[in-house]
């Protein structure tokens, strides 16, 4: 009898327990164990670079490890899928860039890109470069414009890939200026770059971290920056919506998301370390080596929102040009 007076009393002391462990008491027991964030991109590259660096910072700020698992794979859909199916205690996050946008337009997806993820906080931003070969006889986006229209279906763009970002970029920059010019894709900005830079190809919508140093040094011409701000390296270089095309802007970013159902309490002491992180000077120029800069005053709301427009605009873009994965 006193045996199941004592089993009940430690069952209400339980319960009570769990009353009493508010929003607050769980935003501070948060983590209690390694944190494990999946970037769905290749060791190397700029992704990795970016999702590694905050998941140091995070390490120190978290008091526990925030530990970088790769797992590429089908436009970063596999790591993605990772991370919906995950449960939702704040344990597995995962890495997103702007890319994330235009896989629902090119792939079967298993999850809904909106509703099935929990956004936490964007981490960068920073413009994509309009570049062409030092032969190409243009020194302004307008003059090629001109020159586009003037030869239809004899410019060829270079691209990292069918449907990547760079491809999807330069296609909607096309529609927007009722050009024709001919995609070529490649396996990878490294080649494509290359190949813009001998003159195999004409056009190549960059990266800024890739085609940058080849900027400074002449061996390419930088018409315009894909974002609606000058990028602070090239001030003299001027916006595409600048150069006659108002309506076109398209950032490159990163951030951080979880599986659908995190607990506020999870998503606000993530945002807040992140925040305090991207705050800081050596931030800025850490991330300034990637061609990006830290996404300051930001809510998870108004993430989810950039998502889903995003994906809408891609989708548009996907259609009118009739892009589909080879």
């Amino acid at each position: 009898m006193k045996s199941a007076r004592r089993s009940a009393l430690l069952a209400g002391l339980s319960a009570g327990a769990q009353v009493v462990l508010g929003p607050g008491a769980m935003a501070q027991a948060y983590p209690s164990r390694p944190i494990r964030m999946v970037v769905p991109f290749a060791t190397g590259g700029g992704s990795d670079f970016i999702g590694r660096f905050m998941a140091q910072r995070l390490s120190q700020s978290l008091g526990q490890s925030v530990v970088v698992e790769n797992r590429p794979g089908a436009g970063s859909v596999l790591g993605i899928e990772m991370v919906v199916k995950s449960p939702a205690d704040g344990y597995t996050l995962g890495l997103i860039a702007s890319s994330y946008t235009v896989t629902p337009s090119l792939y079967k997806l298993k999850f809904d890109p909106v509703e099935d993820i929990s956004p936490i906080v964007q981490f960068s931003q920073g413009p994509m470069l309009v570049v062409v070969g030092k032969s190409v006889p243009v020194n302004t986006l307008a003059e090629l414009i001109a020159l586009a229209r003037a030869r239809p279906g004899t410019l060829n763009y270079a691209s990292a890939g069918q449907g990547s970002i760079t491809h999807l970029a330069c296609a909607y920059f096309a529609d927007m200026a009722g050009l024709q010019m001919t995609h070529v894709p490649y396996k990878g900005t490294g080649p494509a770059l290359t190949d813009t830079i001998s003159g195999q190809t004409q056009v190549f919508f960059s990266s800024t971290a890739t085609s940058l140093p080849h900027v400074q040094s002449g061996a390419l011409k930088a018409l315009a920056v894909t974002t609606a701000e000058r990028l602070p390296a090239l001030p003299k270089v001027p916006t595409v919506k600048e150069s006659g095309l108002p309506g076109y802007d398209v950032p490159l970013w990163h951030g951080l998301i979880g599986p659908r159902g995190l607990a506020p309490p999870i998503i606000e002491r993530l945002a807040s370390e992140s925040a305090k992180t991207l705050a800081l000077r050596e931030t800025a120029e850490q991330l300034a080596h990637d061609g990006v800069s830290p996404a300051l005053g930001g809510t998870p709301e108004r993430y989810r929102a950039r998502i889903a427009a995003e994906i809408e605009q891609w989708r548009k873009v996907v259609v009118n040009a009739g892009i589909k994965l080879e």
